[in-house]
C-alpha cells in the first residue's frame, strides 16, 4: 500500500513538472489516500500485536 502511495506521489510529482496540473491534483489526492490507508491498518496491526502477545 505504502509502495503505492509512493508510485502516485511520484507520477503527481512529474505532472507538476510537466504541467498537467489535473493530473497531478489527482494523482496527489490518491496518494493521500493511499497513504492514511498505510497509517490506518499500520495502526490497527500494531495493536492487534500488542494485544494478542508473544507466541509461545
Amino acid at each position: 500500500m505504502l509502495y503505492w502511495a509512493l508510485v502516485f506521489l511520484v507520477v503527481a510529482l512529474i505532472a507538476g513538472v510537466l504541467g498537467f496540473g489535473g493530473v497531478a491534483s489527482a494523482s496527489a489526492g490518491i496518494a493521500q489516500i493511499l497513504f492514511v490507508v498505510f497509517l490506518v491498518l499500520f495502526v490497527v496491526a500494531m495493536i492487534a500485536r500488542a494485544l494478542r502477545g508473544r507466541a509461545p
